[in-house]
């Protein structure tokens, strides 16, 4: 197993943290489809002021592994986690320059085998282009964390030890070879992990990995809250009390 950054080296959360893990956002797409059977797409309006009420609040998105790293230091009040799972190319155009305006970072989490692709795991809904290579490698030099969400997008709850390090250790390697930076953050595709996949991230050198949901509250299953296109004003201040209340 690959040495991990010491912020990350424990089993439960950091030990400088205080609670739970800090509120952290899923999204997916930002886009203005109108086909969205899996509510995974939030227009770019919406988007914005999502961003906006975040703001007015006196909250600074960042991404997980830097979360995570202010949060061991208890460093963490004040910030919120900003994840997008899939790596679309809606997020180089229509998240980054949203998230730039407003001093904003986060983490996408790429899937590695599918790079300039669509997403082809979605059997209904529109076909989605992902980010090629090259706009990886733009969206990380603007200071966005690259992360791994799998090879080829499978459930790892269940699968064998041949196909676990294929989705998870090859992966990163791959997306490493692209950035040339450390790949440090996994998500489960679908939010679908078990003891088995939970130990190939950590035996990959990765130093967490982002559930769904209320996850674990381990550094291998950190809990994550949905967002999509539903939530305004109103809702987000819900779910952020919700979270709140759970600390």
């Amino acid at each position: 197993m690959e040495k991990v950054d010491e912020d990350f080296s424990t089993g439960g959360l950091a030990p400088g943290g205080s609670g739970r893990f800090p509120w952290t956002l899923m999204y997916h797409s930002v886009a203005r489809d109108e086909d969205d059977p899996y509510l995974i797409t939030v227009s770019p309006r919406r988007f914005r002021q999502q961003i906006r009420w975040l703001a007015a609040r006196g909250l600074r998105g960042v991404g997980v592994g830097a979360l995570m790293r202010a949060h061991a230091l208890g460093r963490a009040r004040g910030l919120v986690g900003l994840s997008f799972d899939d790596g679309y190319r809606d997020f180089a155009e229509q998240a980054v320059p949203v998230l730039e305006e407003y001093g904003f970072t986060a983490t996408v989490y790429v899937v590695a085998g599918k790079l300039s692709g669509h997403n082809d795991w979605d059997r209904e809904g529109p076909r989605k282009a992902l980010m090629s290579p090259r706009q990886v490698r733009e969206v990380a030099a603007a200071g966005l964390e690259i992360g791994s969400h799998g090879l080829t997008h499978r459930r790892l709850a269940g699968l064998g030890r041949r196909e676990l390090v294929a989705q998870v250790a090859d992966s990163r390697a791959a997306l490493q070879d692209v950035t040339g930076d450390e790949v440090a953050g996994f998500c489960y595709p679908y939010g679908s992990y078990d003891r088995a996949a939970a130990e190939a991230v950590g035996e990959a050198g990765y130093g967490y990995a982002c559930a769904t949901g209320r996850g674990g509250d381990d550094r291998l299953a950190l809990p994550r809250c949905y967002v999509g296109q539903r939530d305004g004003a109103v809702r987000l201040a819900v779910k952020r009390g919700l979270h709140r209340w759970r600390s």
